[in-house]
Formats: structure tokens, C-alpha cells, sequence
């Protein structure tokens, strides 16, 4: 009998006003997704506690005010925020991926974050290019959240916005066999050449990969839109854009999709879909020519420190004696620098 996974994909309306807001809807649409028998929930890119659209129509000499109040109201991992989802993931049995504005001291940046349905943390990627505007708001992410993880609904990965148009970045989670997708972009974003944009990817990579892609997006009211520019004419930037979509295998809509308002998209994902198609098409396996053309994946971790030792010295200056390093730290391994290279080095 064909497994059958029924997925759920919110578009939801952020809170731009209150810090705490837009967690209590998005708890509230777990709950509301799960009644209706969803296994799998997605939230839109950087949903909480909201997508940066300031950054998109103010310059920087006047976005200033409004990054800082995004610090102030970013998440921090682990926090109260990833406590109150994985709580509810936990409590409705349910797969969620949310996107979030995440600080990590005196940083943001655009992180997915997948919980499974025991409410367990299994995957907290970076998105590793920020977009045009978004690099004056956010830091890169690095290999590591390239990923493909096991979870109750099956082998998922990741990807934020225009990392979706990387073919390098799709191939590198194909690769690990990903079975579904998940895509998230702002919305209320560009007009209609994004939404156009969006439907293009996410069919592609279904059919490319030959999985499921499930993506959400947000959408602003007018009333949210005015209060962000009082310019009629850079206001337009921030409709439209919305494709809240369920997509198939063979790259078909599984369900029709949302486009404007709020609205959660539910669809039954016959997982079978995946071999009829790998069947005919399989990018990383019987379609592919590995010794001719591959991908390098660089996954290590960046960190702007590496040691030499394994914990740090007891003061800032401090007097080896003869043979002590060979002694305390033992033989020369290959250490990983964040460009990527590696060296020998005592560790």
C-alpha cells in the first residue's frame, strides 16, 4: 500500500507590531492545521517575528530605527519562541518548518528551523546568500545546513527564497535524497513577476529532484503595506508576490494554490509519485554521470575562531615547557579554516 503524507502550507499574515504576535498565529495554525489531518506544516520565509520589507523600499541612512527593532524582537535559538513551537509540534504530532529572523549576538540571520513530530529540533539551516537588499540586514550561513534529515513524514531538506534558483544548491539536497521539499519566500513582494518566479522554481525543482515541494509565503494588508512607506509608488514593491503551493513529482500543482490573503493549503502527497518518477528521471542516480560532472559540497561549519588546543588556555599568556605541547595536545590533525581550506595543526 503507498504511503500517503498530508501536508499543510500556511500563508500567513505576520504581526508587525506586536514582538510576540506572529508566534501566537503560528502556533494557533498548527493546531488548525493538524484538525485537518496535516502531518507536515510550513511558514513562510522569516515569518517571525516578520520578514524585513522595510529593507526592500527605505534606504539605509533611514532604516536604522527599524533594523534595531528587528534585534530587539529576533529569536534566539533555543528561546521562548523555539520552546512555544516545539511545544506545539510536540502536542499535535505534526512535522513544522518555520522560517525566523534569527540573533545570535550581534547578528541576524534568515534561518529555517525543522522540528520533527516529537517536537525535537532536527535541522537549523542559514540561508548562505541574502538577497539583494537583505544583505544590509542579514549574515551568511555556511555548508553545514545542507542537509537532507529523516523525519515522521520522511527524508526532507531545505532551502530559503532565491536559494532556490542556485542549481548547485537544489543538486546538493537531491543528492542526499531528498523525498520532500521545502521552500519559503516573503511574498507581498515585486508583483507578479515573483509569484511567476516562485511557481517556475519550486515546479522545476519538484521535477528535477522528482519530490514533493511544499512552500509558503506571507501576505501584507494594505493597511500593513501603508505603514511601511508612505510612498504610493514604493508600496507597489510590496504586492503580490504571494504562491503558497503543493507540488508533485511530475512538477504539477497537487491542489490549487493560494496567491493573496491568508489561507492554509492541504494536500495528501502519494509518496509512490517519487520512484514513478525517479523511474523515468533520476538526477543523482541512473540520469546522472557522476565522473564527468559532480558537485564539490564544502559542509564543515565556519567559526571565526580555530584552536589549537581543545579548551582554552587558562590566561591570556602562558609558558610552555620543552615537549609540553606534544604532551597536552598530541598529534597533528587537519584543521578546517573557514574559507574552507585545511591545514595540520595541533588540536
Amino acid at each position: 500500500m503507498a504511503r500517503t503524507v498530508r501536508a499543510a502550507a500556511v500563508q500567513l499574515n505576520p504581526d508587525l507590531d506586536t514582538p510576540n504576535g506572529t508566534v501566537d498565529r503560528v502556533v494557533a495554525a498548527i493546531g488548525d492545521a493538524a484538525a485537518q489531518g496535516a502531518e507536515l506544516v510550513v511558514f513562510p520565509e522569516t515569518v517571525v517575528p516578520y520578514y524585513p520589507y522595510f529593507s526592500f523600499v527605505q534606504p539605509p541612512m533611514t532604516s536604522g530605527a527599524e533594523h534595531m527593532r528587528l534585534y530587539e524582537n529576533a529569536v534566539v535559538v533555543p528561546g521562548p519562541v523555539t520552546d512555544a513551537v516545539s511545544a506545539a509540534a510536540r502536542t499535535n504530532g505534526v512535522v513544522v518548518m518555520l522560517g525566523v529572523n534569527e540573533r545570535d549576538h550581534g547578528s541576524l540571520y534568515c534561518t529555517q528551523l525543522l522540528w520533527d513530530a516529537d517536537g525535537s529540533l532536527v535541522l537549523k539551516r542559514r540561508k548562505t546568500v541574502p538577497t539583494f537588499h537583505e544583505r544590509m540586514i542579514w549574515g551568511r550561513g555556511d555548508g553545514s545546513g545542507f542537509q537532507v534529515v529523516d523525519t515522521a513524514v520522511g527524508r526532507v531538506g531545505a532551502l530559503a527564497c532565491w536559494e532556490n534558483f542556485n542549481p548547485l544548491n537544489r543538486y546538493a539536497l537531491q543528492a542526499q535524497h531528498e523525498e520532500i521539499h521545502l521552500a519559503h519566500f516573503p511574498g507581498s513582494l515585486v508583483g507578479q513577476l515573483f509569484a511567476d518566479q516562485v511557481e517556475t522554481l519550486i515546479r522545476h525543482h519538484a521535477a528535477e529532484g522528482a519530490s514533493f515541494v511544499v512552500c509558503a509565503t506571507a501576505w501584507l494588508t494594505e493597511e500593513q503595506i501603508a505603514s511601511i512607506s508612505p510612498d504610493e509608488g514604493l508600496r507597489r514593491g510590496l504586492r503580490g508576490g504571494c504562491m503558497t503551493a503543493i507540488i508533485s513529482p511530475e512538477g504539477q500543482h497537487v491542489v490549487p494554490p493560494i496567491t493573496e490573503g491568508e489561507g492554509i493549503l492541504v494536500a495528501d502527497l502519494d509518496m509512490s509519485l517519487i520512484t514513478k518518477r525517479k523511474r523515468m528521471f533520476d538526477s543523482v542516480g541512473h540520469y546522472s554521470r557522476p565522473e564527468l560532472v559532480s558537485l564539490l559540497l564544502n559542509d564543515t561549519p565556519t567559526a571565526p575562531v580555530h584552536r589549537t588546543h581543545p579548551v582554552p588556555k587558562a590566561s591570556a599568556v602562558e609558558i610552555e615547557t620543552p615537549g609540553s605541547a606534544e604532551t597536552d595536545t598530541g598529534p597533528l590533525t587537519p584543521e578546517h579554516h573557514a574559507n574552507g581550506s585545511r591545514q595540520g595543526a595541533q588540536v
